[in-house]
C-alpha cells in the first residue's frame, strides 16, 4: 500500500444534478480513506455522497447548475470556486466529475493557477474530445475506428444520410451539454425513418450545436467496452485499463451497471494512442463497441472519471482518482500492480438491469481478446497486454498480488471464469477469433459502487431514496386507477376460488348468468 504525504485538501466538482453518481462518492472514499481532506462541489444536500464519512463539506454549485451554466462564459462558476476556496483556506486539488465540469473549468483554468492544482489542458481540449463532431474528425486523422459518420449541412441531406447509413441510424448531438433543459432534445436517438431525421435536423437552433448521423452497430454480449486512464503531462499513461460492461443501465444503451476489467490490446492501443496524440493530462474515459467484424469502434470520449473508475483499483490499492492526484501535487506515483479480473458493480442500477434485461451478470464466456489483425487494428509492439510495463504499454506489473488493506469496499467473492482456452463462437456477430480468459490467479474481486463496511451510511441513504422513489411511483400509478377498479381487484384477490363441481346448478327456467364485461377491468391493463 502507497502513502500519501504533503496532503494538499481535493475538491470534488460536479455540475450535473444527479444525487445517485455514484463515481462521486467512490472519488470521496478514495482520497478520504488516504487522509485526504475532501470537498464537494454539488447539488443542493448532496445526496447519499453527503452521508460518507469521508467527506468533509458539501457546497452548493453555481445556480443553474447543469441547465444554466454556459461552459463559455462560466463566470458563475468562477464566483462559485473562488467562495470555496476562500473557505478551506489553502489551495486544493480540484477534479471534475463530469463533462460540462471539465469543459468549464479549462475555461477558466488562467484564472484559477493560484486556488487550484489542475491538469494542463491546451485551450479547449476537453470541449473538443466531448464534442461528437470533432471527436469524428479526429478519429479519422489518426486512423482509430469509428462508427461511420455524417454531419448533414440540411434536412435533405440528414433525410439521405439516415438513408445512406441504413436505418435504423443513431442521431447525436454534436454538444449535448448545450442541449435546453425541458425542450424533449435527447443527446442520443435511435431515428427509424428519413423523415424522422429531416424533422430533427430542423431543430438544431434550438439544440444549440450540430446534428450528425452514425451507422448503427448493434449492443449484444461483448460488445460494449471502455477504456479508463490517467496521465501525466505529455500524455504519458501513470495507470491505464480496459474493460467489458456485463450489464448496462438502461439496458445495452446507458451506463456501467456491472463491468469487469479484461485486458484487451486492441482497446488499451487505442486508448493510449489517443492519449499521447493529444498530450492529455489527468483522466479519460472511452468508451468502445465492437462491431460484427469484431473491430473496436470510439464511440464516445469523456475527459473525466467515468462513474465506475473504482473498478481499476490496482493490487495496491490505487485508481486513476489517486494517481492524478499524486502528479498534481508532487508526490511519486507508485509503479501500477493490475489486477485483471476484478467486476465492478453499482447495486441500484445493476438491479434494475438485471429485471428488466432478464440477463445475469456473470457470463460463463470468452474474456480477454488477442486481437488479431482480422479483428482489430493490431495493438502496437510496445503496448503489449504482457505483465511488463514497457514504454508505451498500459503501466503495470504481474497481476494477482493480493489487495491492499485500504480496500475494505471489495467483498471476498470469485468472478466465474470459463475454462483456460476457448475460441469465440461464430454467431450473428461474425467469428470472434481466438480469446484468452481470466486465469485463476487473476480472478478479482467484486467492488461496490455504493456498500463499503467502513462507510455504511451512504449506501443505506441510497436504498432508502431509491425504495422511496419505487414507492412514490407505484402510489402514483395507482392514484390513476378508478376508485371502481381498485375495489374489483381487491375482490378478485379476496374471493375464494371455486371448482366447477362446487357451483350450484341455475333452476330450471332460470335466466342465464350476466355476460362478461366487454372491457376488461381497468387495473388489468396497465
Amino acid at each position: 500500500m502507497h502513502a500519501f504525504g504533503n496532503l494538499v485538501p481535493a475538491v470534488l466538482l460536479r455540475l450535473d444534478r444527479n444525487p445517485f453518481h455514484h463515481g462521486t462518492l467512490g472519488a470521496v472514499r478514495s482520497l478520504g480513506r488516504k487522509g485526504v481532506e475532501v470537498h464537494a462541489v454539488v447539488e443542493a444536500g448532496g445526496g447519499p455522497m453527503a452521508r460518507s464519512r469521508y467527506l468533509r463539506a458539501v457546497h452548493q454549485g453555481p445556480v443553474g447548475g447543469s441547465g444554466g451554466l454556459d461552459p463559455d462564459a462560466p463566470e458563475a462558476l468562477l464566483e462559485c470556486l473562488a467562495g470555496v476556496s476562500e473557505r478551506i483556506g489553502r489551495p486544493a486539488v480540484l477534479v471534475a466529475m463530469d463533462d460540462l465540469s471539465a469543459i468549464a473549468v479549462a475555461r477558466i483554468a488562467p484564472r484559477l493557477g493560484e486556488r487550484f492544482r489542475i491538469p494542463h489542458q491546451p485551450d479547449g481540449l476537453p470541449a473538443r474530445v466531448a464534442d461528437k463532431a470533432e471527436l469524428s474528425r479526429l478519429c479519422a486523422r489518426w486512423d482509430i475506428p469509428h462508427p461511420e459518420t455524417v454531419i448533414p449541412a440540411s434536412g435533405a441531406e440528414a433525410a439521405e444520410a439516415a438513408w445512406g447509413l441504413g436505418l435504423p441510424t443513431v442521431a447525436k448531438w454534436s454538444r449535448p451539454w448545450l442541449l435546453p433543459a425541458g425542450s424533449g432534445l435527447r443527446s442520443t436517438t435511435l431515428v427509424h425513418s428519413a423523415a424522422e431525421a429531416r424533422r430533427l435536423y430542423e431543430r438544431s437552433e434550438e439544440a444549440g450545436c450540430r446534428l450528425l448521423l452514425q451507422r448503427f452497430l448493434p449492443a449484444g454480449p461483448d460488445t460494449d467496452w471502455f477504456f479508463h486512464g490517467a496521465f501525466t503531462r505529455g500524455g504519458h499513461p501513470l495507470l491505464a485499463g480496459s474493460g467489458r460492461k456485463e450489464l448496462s443501465w438502461p439496458v445495452r444503451t446507458g451506463l456501467t451497471a456491472v463491468g469487469r476489467w479484461l485486458p484487451d490490446p486492441a482497446v488499451e492501443e487505442a486508448g493510449l494512442r489517443i492519449a499521447e496524440r493529444l498530450g492529455y493530462q489527468g483522466i479519460l474515459d472511452l468508451d468502445f463497441r465492437r462491431d460484427e467484424r469484431g473491430c473496436f469502434r470510439l464511440v464516445d470520449f469523456n475527459p473525466r472519471p467515468g462513474a465506475q473508475f473504482r473498478l481499476f483499483t490496482d493490487a495496491a490499492g490505487l485508481d486513476v482518482v489517486q494517481a492524478m492526484y499524486l502528479d498534481l501535487t508532487g508526490q511519486r506515483v507508485p509503479e501500477p500492480a493490475p489486477w485483471p479480473g476484478r467486476v465492478f458493480v453499482a447495486e441500484n442500477y445493476a438491479l434494475l438491469a438485471a429485471v428488466r434485461g432478464r440477463q445475469l451478470p456473470f457470463r460463463r464466456e470468452p474474456s480477454a481478446r488477442l486481437a488479431p489483425s482480422r479483428r482489430a487494428p493490431a495493438a502496437r509492439a510496445d503496448a503489449g497486454p504482457g505483465p511488463g510495463p514497457g514504454p508505451g504499454a498500459a503501466p503495470g506489473v504481474p497481476a494477482g498480488r493480493r489487495p491492499g488493506p485500504d480496500e475494505t469496499t471489495a467483498a471476498a467473492t470469485p468472478v466465474p471464469v470459463p475454462a483456460p482456452l476457448a475460441a469465440a463462437p461464430v454467431g450473428a456477430d461474425g467469428p470472434a477469433g481466438p480469446v484468452r480468459v481470466v486465469p485463476q490467479r487473476e480472478r478479482g474481486r467484486v467492488e461496490a459502487a455504493w456498500f463499503a463496511t467502513d462507510d455504511p451510511r451512504p449506501f443505506l441513504a441510497m436504498l432508502a431514496a431509491f425504495l422511496g422513489r419505487g414507492a412514490d411511483k407505484g402510489a402514483r400509478v395507482l392514484r390513476r386507477v378508478p376508485a371502481h377498479g381498485r375495489r374489483t381487484a381487491r375482490a378478485v384477490v379476496r374471493a375464494p376460488r371455486q371448482r366447477a363441481s362446487d357451483l350450484t346448478p341455475p333452476a330450471p327456467g332460470a335466466a342465464p348468468p350476466p355476460a362478461a364485461a366487454a372491457e376488461p377491468d381497468e387495473l388489468l391493463t396497465r
